[in-house]
């Protein structure tokens, strides 16, 4: 496939600001930062993609910017914004590739919302407005950022309840637990691959293949690492109507008759699904399989669902009592909740679960448009904002501190107030704190070195990115 014209990757009124920058402006570096938002902290991860995918190398051609050209004096209607020549010196004098500098934390690092995650400023002073033009694509990064945080915090929450409630050894199912229904619930393929990659950061259950794909061709993973069984839908276990769906579980299982297979139940009546058919006509079956039977609910009440499901599956095939003293199935059957799933209904779920003394290892998750749709920039706030300049040849502390109205009426400061001064990342006290580059001297700056002129450098591998998460 050909690359998207870099030229063009930048909002319109980008392309006045080599202008508008004071004159004698030779060097913008800015930051980027998650200011907040519904975690208190942020999973770095998914700018190699971008680097990769739109930067590195020549990052555009003549043909490229010839193109741009005719495109953007059409946009503006007047030929004194767009300056062709600026893009021109970076192709004549560079080859094309990009005269900046990017440093950003490792990949897969946890860190405290209100630090800097990375940094880009340019290496050729003519190439000062290079820099935030770069702003519209790279601040992009806030997705797999925002998704593989909200997957690792869903871990955390079922890590809870497992540590709780469930069997000890059963831990080593969490890795299962929510898997990735989203692929057609996102508005790109590309969206699909950066998503479907962050969350295989935190769990290897997915059906999203995109995601593993992109972890093999853009972070050189060494296996796939998103993992799925057999399953069923509706157009599968509606087929002979109501009175043969019966009929069709039964081939379900016979078809699959070891391992783990999963089958939609609700397509007439769920309770019915569980009580007489799995339940009764089916159960001898399913208890002699070597392997697992999923139950999928896919409609009503998550919460009060499950607990009549689970109320009529431990009448029909018995239980244990684990020793924390919770109830859990057979090991040949489980549940999976695949619909209104998103993070606040997880914690609802397994506490209503807990409550009613059942073991959470009972259950597994799927996940689809809250997992990798259901997010924005605004989720854990993302900005990327100029902190250092250089002017006539003096550097300058850049900042913002809006202030504004509430709507009682009452002038505060925002919260939108930003960094000033060229900056580095730290740990002290192993904490991590976002200092000016002159202050904490024997603290290690933990933004490297990612892109420099065109060329990659301390690349990552999806190994070590999954690492460092769990480390986290």
């Amino acid at each position: 496939m050909e690359r998207e014209n870099l030229v063009l990757l930048a909002d319109a009124y980008k392309y006045a600001h080599h202008k508008l920058y004071y004159p004698g402006t030779t060097q913008i570096y800015s930051y980027l930062e998650s200011r907040g938002g519904m975690f208190d902290e942020t999973i770095f991860f998914g700018l190699q993609y971008f680097l990769k995918e739109y930067l590195q190398g020549p990052a555009f051609i003549q043909q490229d910017l010839d193109e741009a050209d005719g495109f953007l004096q059409q946009v503006f209607g007047r030929t004194d914004v767009f300056d062709k020549s600026k893009f021109q010196y970076i192709l004549d004098k560079y080859n094309g590739k990009l005269p900046v500098r990017i440093k950003a934390v490792a990949e897969g690092t946890a860190v405290p919302t209100g630090n800097a995650l990375m940094t880009i400023e340019n290496t050729a002073p003519e190439c000062y407005w290079l820099t935030n033009f770069l702003e519209t694509l790279l601040m992009q990064v806030w997705y797999p950022c925002t998704v593989a945080t909200l997957s690792n915090q869903i871990k955390k929450v079922v890590t809870q309840y497992y540590k709780e409630t469930a069997t000890p050894g059963a831990e080593a199912g969490i890795d299962f637990v929510l898997n990735d229904f989203g692929f057609r619930g996102v508005s790109s393929v590309e969206s699909a691959k950066i998503g479907g990659a962050a969350h295989l950061l935190n769990f290897s259950g997915s059906d999203n293949l995109a995601g593993s794909a992109m972890a093999i061709n853009y972070y050189s993973a060494q296996k796939v690492y998103g993992m799925s069984i057999p399953a069923t839908e509706h157009s599968i276990c509606t087929l002979l109507g109501r009175e043969g769906e019966l009929e069709v579980f039964r081939h379900v299982l016979r078809t699959f008759p070891t391992g783990i297979i999963a089958c939609v139940s609700d397509s007439y009546n769920i309770f019915k699904a569980c009580s007489e058919y799995w339940g009764t006509e089916l159960r001898e079956e399913i208890l002699n399989r070597d392997g697992t039977l999923v139950i999928r609910p896919d409609s009503g009440d998550p919460v009060m669902t499950l607990l009549a499901i689970f109320n009529i599956l431990f009448d029909k095939f018995g239980f244990t009592t684990n020793a924390k003293g919770f109830k859990v199935l057979p090991p040949q059957v489980r549940v999976i909740q695949g619909d209104g799933v998103n993070y606040t209904e997880i914690g609802n779920i397994y506490k209503a679960l807990k409550d009613s003394g059942i073991s959470a290892e009972n259950l597994v998750l799927g996940m689809g448009g809250a997992l990798l749709q259901k997010v924005d920039r605004d989720t854990q706030k993302f900005a990327l904002k100029c902190s250092s300049a250089i002017v006539n040849g003096q550097e300058v502390k850049v900042e913002k501190s809006p202030t504004e109205m509430d709507a009682d009426g009452n002038i505060t400061p925002s919260f939108k107030k930003s960094k000033g001064g060229r900056l580095k990342l730290v740990k002290i006290d192993g904490k991590f704190k976002t200092v000016n580059q002159d202050d904490e001297p024997g603290a290690e700056n933990l933004l490297q070195t990612v892109f420099e002129n065109g060329e990659l450098i301390n690349t990552i591998s999806f190994e070590q990115v999954k690492a460092n998460v769990n480390a986290n």
